[in-house]
């Protein structure tokens, strides 16, 4: 298993938490190449930026990503709110390794299958689920079929990943289901990657154990609550 260090882009520049290990506090405004490179300086060889304004429906950072995909060595997936052919076509012709899907891509699995076509293994689901049920981000509604079942389906399409980000159900709990991940692993023809909330060098282990195939880390990392050079030690290469 890898870690693939998460970057944010806002406004226009990368942002990370500021003032100690508490969420949900102040962001800092950073050079986003430069925070990159700090990365690929350490051994990590994969990157997930992420465009929390395109995310939000609020503009975009399409400038900003661009500079990072021509000057960073690195593999980089891009996310945001990629929801069309062109977001998809222009992102793998600006040089992302992956673009990264979310909500219609389970919705609309037509779609999905013609974008995944034109690109095989470049095209990442990205999907938030909540006592195994995919969540969408429109109303926080959550979908009647089970994971499991929506994973069966993707096995049947040139995905390059099946990213999955437990849902909290209690605002205090941390970290991943690591019953599903197995399960998900176990079902999943495609490389599974474990998102959110991931804050220990334990779990990232126990993630190992069951053949995740990455973990996309961040705050963590920004916090100092996993110290980076000894994670890349362990997780930057496989």
């Amino acid at each position: 298993m890898i870690v693939i260090p998460a970057i944010d882009i806002r406004d226009g520049a990368g942002v990370q938490p500021a003032g100690g290990l508490r969420r949900g506090g102040r962001l800092e405004r950073v050079d986003p190449v430069e925070l990159a490179m700090s990365w690929t300086a350490l051994g990590f060889s994969r990157l997930h930026v992420t465009d929390l304004d395109d995310a939000a429906g609020r503009g975009n950072n399409t400038p900003v990503v661009d500079t990072l995909l021509h000057r960073v060595d690195a593999a980089i997936q891009v996310s945001g709110d990629v929801r069309t052919t062109t977001d998809v076509d222009r992102l793998l012709q600006a040089g992302a390794d992956r673009v990264v899907v979310g909500a219609r891509a389970i919705e609309d699995l037509q779609w999905l299958e013609d974008v995944a076509s034109q690109g095989p293994g470049r095209v990442a689901v990205a999907t938030l689920v909540r006592d195994r049920h995919v969540v969408t981000r429109d109303r926080g509604r959550a979908l009647p079929r089970d994971i499991l079942s929506i994973v069966e389906d993707l096995n049947e399409l040139p995905v390059a990943a099946v990213i999955v980000t437990v849902a909290q159900r209690d605002r205090w709990v941390e970290g991943t289901d690591l019953f599903l991940m197995e399960d998900l692993t176990e079902a999943s023809v495609h490389p599974v990657i474990a998102a959110g909330g991931i804050t220990t060098m334990s779990e990232l282990r126990d993630l190992d154990e069951r053949d995740v195939s990455a973990a996309i880390v961040g705050w963590a990392l920004y916090t100092g609550r996993l110290d980076p050079r000894v994670l890349a030690d362990e997780f930057a290469l496989r």
